[in-house]
């Protein structure tokens, strides 16, 4: 059972320096790494569990794959100088309805690590200035830099990977 602190109850404090944008930039590049690790040799009827209509180990991984092209446009927003990111869809309907439990789990691993390489070769094509321009977060409703939202990101990763892991363990 998790004991992981809901999402949308944390709180974010960006007091941290831009300069720290390598960092979290190999952090995001990471994180198939450690999905792929978290779920090596698990039998299918694990990964696909559900606890208590929680999403399943699986259904974790399918909704961090969701996720990328939002933090893609939001790179975007960046590059653009847009005022305010893309906003997230808070009801995580593509999730719902995505059935992540019928797809093979390799195949979903594959399009995760596809999509956040993209992400991360974006990364890559920025000046280190670019990573402490800020714009207005949709939901937070607080300056966000790009390095925050990196970081935003990264913690996001690691709360559903926490999930997996806690999940994977009962």
């Amino acid at each position: 059972m998790s004991n992981t602190t809901q999402w949308f109850e944390r709180k974010f404090g960006f007091s941290f320096s831009a300069d720290l944008y390598p960092n979290l930039c190999i952090r995001l590049r990471g994180t198939p790494a450690r999905i792929e690790e978290l779920l090596r040799d698990r039998p299918h009827h694990l990964l696909i569990r559900r606890n208590k209509e929680k999403w399943s180990a699986q259904e974790q991984l399918g909704h961090l794959l969701d996720l990328e092209p939002l933090w893609s446009a939001r790179v975007d927003d960046f590059i653009q100088s847009k005022k305010d990111l893309s906003p997230a869809d808070l009801q995580n309907r593509k999730t719902h309805e995505a059935n992540h439990n019928a797809r093979n789990s390799s195949d979903l691993l594959r399009d995760f690590r596809s999509a956040r390489t993209a992400l991360a070769e974006k990364l890559a094509t920025l000046r280190p200035e670019q990573f402490a321009q800020a714009l207005i977060h949709p939901r937070l409703k607080q300056p966000m830099r790009l390095v925050d939202h990196l970081y935003f990101v990264a913690e996001h990763d690691d709360h559903h990977l926490a999930k997996i892991w806690s999940d994977l363990r009962s």
